[in-house]
């Protein structure tokens, strides 16, 4: 990569890092392209010039955020800690952050935008489930985890997690309705 691929690249990334920042705290239809800009030190027309349109841009960002993710939920799952401080970690985390996302960004994840939504089931199907599968196998083959519930079951159970509740929610009780779940997995209803 030469030097003027590298700014390129550099000048797209601050451009993605704006928009995520923006997203996340105001949600994705109260932010302007030019707020993106300006916090991004572009210029408008630099944006347009690389992804070509808000759509695009928010498309991009959604599969950066997910990247993300799966970057930070994986270097806990294969760290050296033990695996019931693995758990307790991956849900205070993941609770924490996404306590911080604006509801209207979280509404975009599991939006019915048909592009938005192919990008995140796909993204969940062949990336976060195997990565959620790897930790189940390390919580079983260090006897944490019931040998005798199958993989199937467990699939199962990680596909509420995708579904919307039927009724409408705050973004508030929407945590602690993540929290619960992921509780609710990884404890039981006995909480052991």
């Amino acid at each position: 990569m030469n030097g003027f691929e590298r700014r390129a690249e550099r000048k797209k990334e601050n451009i993605r890092q704006a928009a995520l920042q923006l997203f996340s705290v105001h949600g994705v239809q109260k932010v302007s392209m030019a707020e993106i800009a300006k916090k991004a030190n572009v210029s408008q027309v630099t944006i347009y010039k690389y992804f070509g349109s808000k759509d695009e841009l928010i498309y991009d960002v959604v599969s950066m955020f997910l990247e993300k993710r799966l970057q930070e939920d994986t270097q806990i799952i294969e760290s050296d800690l033990p695996f019931p401080e693995k758990i307790k970690v991956f849900i205070s985390k993941n609770t924490r952050d996404l306590a911080q996302l604006d509801s209207d960004f979280l509404q975009l994840m599991m939006s019915e935008e048909e592009r938005i939504r192919q990008k995140v089931e796909e993204f969940s199907e062949t990336k976060y489930i195997p990565l959620l599968l790897k930790l189940i196998e390390k919580g079983k083959k260090e006897g944490y985890i019931n040998h005798q519930i199958s993989n199937e079951a467990i699939l199962l159970f990680i596909s509420l997690f995708k579904e919307k509740p039927s009724m409408r929610v705050t973004p508030e009780e929407n945590m602690k309705l993540f929290e619960d779940m992921s509780r609710l997995f990884f404890y039981g209803i006995l909480g052991k």
